[in-house]
Parts: C-alpha cells; structure tokens; sequence
C-alpha cells in the first residue's frame, strides 16, 4: 500500500528527526544551500507565471506553481527549516531527540537557506538587469514591490504591523509544515509530490509569510534597489515572521499531531493475536506478531 497511516506516519517523522539531528555540519548547511536556491527559484517563477493577472486568478495561478520548488526539496531529501521546526519536535517528543540536538540543527540549516537564497538572488538580479546596467524589468518590479508590502507596510503600522507578520508567519507555516509532514504519508514519489501541494499552494496564495521565501524576496530587492533597509527587513519581517514559523511548525503541526497520535498508540491498537491456530496464521501472514 502506498499510504501510509497516521499512526505509523508519526513514527516515521521520529525517525527523520533522528536522522536530522545525525546530520554533520557540512551536510545540513549544504542540504540547506540548495533547498534555499530551489524555493528562490520556485518564488520568481509564481511571480512570473502570475505576470497579467490581478486578484483571485493571479493568487490560484502563483498557488499552483509554487509548490514545485518544495517537491523538489522533499524528493531530493534536502533540509528546509521551515519544516525541520515541525519535524525536530516531534522526535523530542517521543525521546529521540535532545533540545541541543533541535537547536543545532535549526540555527544551520537556517544559515545554509539564508546562504542559498541570497546566492540565487543575487544571480537571478544579475540577470534581470544583464548586470545591474538595465531597470529590473515586470519581474524585477514585481519582487520589489511585495518586498516593500512585507516590509515598509507593517513599519507603517507600528505594533500592529508586526503583530501581523507574526499571525501571518504561523498561519504560513501551519500549512508548510504540514506539506512537510504529508509528503511522509506517501512512498511513491506521485504521491508525495501530490500530497505536498495541497498545503503549501494554500500557504502561497494567501500570501501568508515564510522566513526563507522572504531571505530572497527581500535582499533580492534590495539588490534591485527597493527602499529597504537591513535594519527594516529584520525588524519588521524576518525576526516576527520566523517566530511565527515556529509556532506554526512546532505546536500547530508536529506537537500537536503527535498528541493526536503519541508515541505507542500503534501498538496498544493491534488486536491480540495469542492463540491463533497455525493454519489461520498461515492464511494470514500479516497477522502474525
């Protein structure tokens, strides 16, 4: 079967916060690199893709390309911290994973998204302008100007504003990390890829926050020459927008599917086989212990 049940799935994502925790430095900072250059590709083309359209038709066509950049990260089996702060969770949750252990991990693989999304910036700005000698053309514009409504639009309202990127940083990720997870309940790759989509195509076309989506959107129109401070897209976007992206991940999704199915329900659940006659086991191998 090619589904995989609730039960079992939350064993499986113990597991891969296991194997994350394991990750060496090199290997989460790399893994982090190219999952930040993919969602940096993934963003330009929801944005170009969008180009023309206006209203709910421009969000349904950003929505359903998007979520290309995230199958790509599941199916190469990179590191998105986004994810990881759903993920990591849970393994502290069923005692395979240490608090030092999550924190690690976070703090760079946050670093390598940061790293490949201003990499892949840099160079999608490069070529947009054939090397900053041109205007940035409709796409150009077009990360320009969200970057200012996730930045000068929440300054401008004052506590409020950050209030908001905050809210909107949770919701985000209460649909990412949930792709994040969902891709886990499928061993094909039809099925995750499928699996992966619905949520985070949700997240996108409401134009909820992400923290590594921003790490390109923002510095890249700053490259491009956006009215933005460092100072702005810190204060104003990334630090309450990656809080929020914590809360969403680790309470909203992981912590709070594992209560739904903590760790050993699986097993309190299977029927007790003791007494089962040898033909009636031989019929049914799948229910012997």
């Amino acid at each position: 079967m090619d589904y995989v049940a609730p039960t079992q799935l939350m064993e499986e994502i113990g597991a891969a916060a296991a194997k994350k925790a394991g990750l060496g430095t090199q290997a989460m900072l790399l893994k982090g690199f190219l999952s930040g250059a993919l969602l940096a590709y993934a963003t330009a083309f929801a944005f170009k893709a969008a180009d023309g359209f206006s209203g709910g038709a421009a969000a349904l066509i950003a929505g359903a390309v998007f979520p290309v950049g995230f199958a790509m990260i599941v199916l190469l089996g990179l590191e998105l911290a986004t994810g990881n702060f759903a993920v990591l969770p849970v393994g502290i949750a069923r005692g395979k994973v240490s608090w030092e252990q999550t924190l690690r991990n976070w703090g760079w693989v946050y670093l390598g998204n940061f790293l490949g999304c201003v990499f892949t910036g840099f160079l999608i700005a490069l070529a947009l302008t054939e090397a900053f000698i041109q205007g940035p053309g409709p796409l150009g514009a077009k990360i320009i100007a969200v970057a200012e409504a996730k930045t000068l639009s929440y300054q401008h309202a004052g506590i409020n504003g950050w209030l908001t990127a905050l809210v909107k940083g949770v919701l985000c990720n209460w649909m990412v990390a949930m792709g994040t997870v969902l891709a886990l309940s499928s061993t094909a790759s039809t099925g995750k890829i499928a699996s992966i989509w619905l949520p985070v195509s949700t997240f996108f076309a409401l134009a909820l926050e992400h923290s590594i989506v921003n790490m390109f959107v923002i510095p890249t129109a700053m490259m491009l020459g956006a009215d933005i401070t460092v100072t702005q897209w810190l204060v104003w976007n990334q630090l309450p927008v990656t809080l929020g992206n914590i809360v969403g991940g680790a309470v909203l999704t992981g912590l709070l599917l594992h209560c739904c199915n903590p760790a050993g329900a699986q097993g309190r659940s299977k029927p007790q086989r003791q007494g089962l006659a040898p033909a009636e086991a031989a019929v049914n191998p799948a229910a012997l212990p």
